[in-house]
């Protein structure tokens, strides 16, 4: 799930303040790192020269030869795989490419959801006059999947897992959003209390199954959900 980190900000009005914490290393290795995401900071920098401070910058001091190989959005938490070298990163750009990589994704929705588990089929593109918003476009939208299961119902909220089968930009959220249900604190697509319901987007990649570019092992990792 990636998004255009320039059109966040109002260039007269840049307020941007991602976390100073240390980047939590979920494991290395001389071909991989694994990290998870805070909330907050952006993956890649943003064109304005204020918005150079992101994870890839902050990867690159530790490790100067590594590379982005996915994406998660600003307000996103959670599990990144990122390459040290350039076998590593085809290899593993390539298990994205073809979707064998497995992602669950752990979010909270507004209202309490009458189904246990369903499944969206719903092709998504830019809506071009409100960026970078997503819309439903059956004519010119790219194909787009999400399994869903409810882990807990709330009294205004429900606890979903997530298992995205595409990687579209902003494709949960626009996914739930479809079913009535937009995630907390979605400063996109979350209205009134829905969005005043948390500081922060409520959706977290706790969990993400990849092979390691040289074993072939396949390896889980997993970040604690923080809401």
């Amino acid at each position: 799930m990636t998004e255009n980190n320039q059109n966040f900000f109002d260039a007269a009005e840049l307020v941007y303040n991602p976390p100073q914490d240390p980047l939590e290393v979920l494991y290395q290795d001389t071909e991989i790192v694994v990290v998870n995401k805070p909330s907050g900071l952006l993956h890649v920098p943003g064109k304005d020269p204020r918005l150079f401070d992101c994870l890839e910058y902050r990867a690159k001091k530790i490790w100067p030869s590594i590379s982005i190989i996915h994406r998660l959005d600003l307000d996103t938490s959670g599990v990144v795989v990122m390459g040290l070298n350039k076998k590593a990163h085809a290899n593993v750009a390539m298990q994205f490419e073809k979707r064998t990589t497995q992602k669950i994704y752990i979010a909270r929705v507004w209202g309490v959801m009458a189904e246990d588990r369903g499944h969206i089929d719903l092709p998504l593109c830019t809506d071009w006059e409100r960026k970078p918003r997503q819309h439903v476009d059956f004519e010119n939208g790219r194909s787009a999947q999400t399994d869903w299961e409810v882990i807990e119902r709330e009294t205004n909220a429900t606890r979903v897992r997530l298992f995205p089968r595409t990687g579209r930009t902003h494709q949960l959220r626009v996914h739930m959003l479809s079913l009535g249900h937009p995630m907390l604190g979605d400063r996109f697509y979350a209205e009134g209390d829905a969005l005043a319901a948390a500081n922060r987007l409520q959706l977290h990649a706790a969990s993400l199954m990849f092979r390691h570019p040289v074993t072939g092992e396949e390896q889980i990792f997993t970040a604690p959900c923080p809401f």
